[in-house]
């Protein structure tokens, strides 16, 4: 009997572009997605005001720390922060390949959630490439810790996630799914970021008073704001919050360089341990193959 042809890469079928204010700068910028080539991976292209250009894979190599989001930047080029919730759209519906140039430091942050990349990447289509796409398997538990958060990823034949989220008034939240493009658009793309009240409008003042770029373009039309033991104007369905961690999750997981076949376990976590868990696995060479 024959073996089953390897799975193919993809890429997008058209380009597409979308327009937003960014979540911590404020500023509007202009994204393009568009189709690219076997073995590209996603590439960002920031196109800077003096007519240059730079650009920085998504790889775990690139990520740089920058407060309530994913950053990347080469040694030598600009920064491209904010790019999870689209990160995660790309990875969810397959797309291993794409270029995405934009003509600011950040990615627009929408209503908070990633359903705006869903529909674009819908409208888009996906297209086979000529050539295999690989899978990191994972080989052994990986795992890192920070107190009570806690995050760990064991072998699977797919990826899954069993996340778990406890908020002052607002009690324990779980979600547990297996990542699929039905179970992302359906389950966590509607997910907003989030964050209390009583700690926003700090951190607003400061970045307006020291000029970071921290929560600039946050309001309530962007996040789903806690107050008390309440979202304001209500939920997006159940465990908004803790479904929203496993969205920045896939994102985030899609840094390793490809699609990951693995179990993770999720206690509180957040982008910082989201780094370092895909820093750790990638560093050992034996605790993932490609298949």
């Amino acid at each position: 009997m024959e073996a089953e042809p390897a799975p193919l890469q993809a890429t997008l079928a058209s380009a597409f572009a979308r327009t937003g204010r960014g979540l911590h700068t404020g500023r509007r910028a202009t994204v393009r997605v568009i189709p690219a080539e076997a073995g590209t991976g996603i590439l960002f292209c920031r196109r800077m005001p003096d007519g240059t250009s730079a650009s920085v894979r998504a790889l775990w190599q690139y990520q740089v720390p920058q407060p309530l989001c994913t950053a990347l930047q080469t040694p030598e080029g600009p920064l491209v922060r904010t790019v999870e919730h689209l990160l995660a759209a790309l990875s969810a519906f397959a797309i291993d390949n794409a270029r995405v140039e934009i003509d600011a430091e950040e990615l627009p942050i929408f209503d908070g959630s990633a359903l705006p990349w869903c529909a674009a990447i819908r409208e888009a289509g996906r297209v086979a490439l000529a050539a295999p796409r690989s899978r990191i398997r994972v080989r052994r538990l990986v795992e890192v810790r920070d107190g009570r958060r806690a995050l760990s990823i064991a072998p699977a034949d797919a990826l899954s996630v069993e996340a778990r989220l406890v908020l002052a008034h607002l009690g324990e939240m779980r979600w547990t799914g297996t990542i699929s493009p039905e179970t992302f658009e359906g389950a966590l793309a509607p997910a907003r970021s989030f964050g209390r009240l009583k700690w926003a409008l700090p951190l607003k003042l400061y970045a307006f008073t020291t000029g970071r770029p921290i929560l600039r373009g946050a309001d309530f039309s962007s996040t789903a704001a806690i107050v008390g033991s309440r979202v304001v104007g209500g939920m997006r369905g159940p465990a908004e919050p803790v479904r929203h961690r496993v969205l920045d999750l896939i994102g985030d997981l899609s840094l390793a360089g490809g699609p990951i076949l693995g179990h993770v376990r999720a206690a509180h976590t957040g982008h910082t341990l989201n780094h370092a868990l895909v820093a750790k696995l990638m560093r050992d060479p034996s605790a993932w193959e490609l298949v």
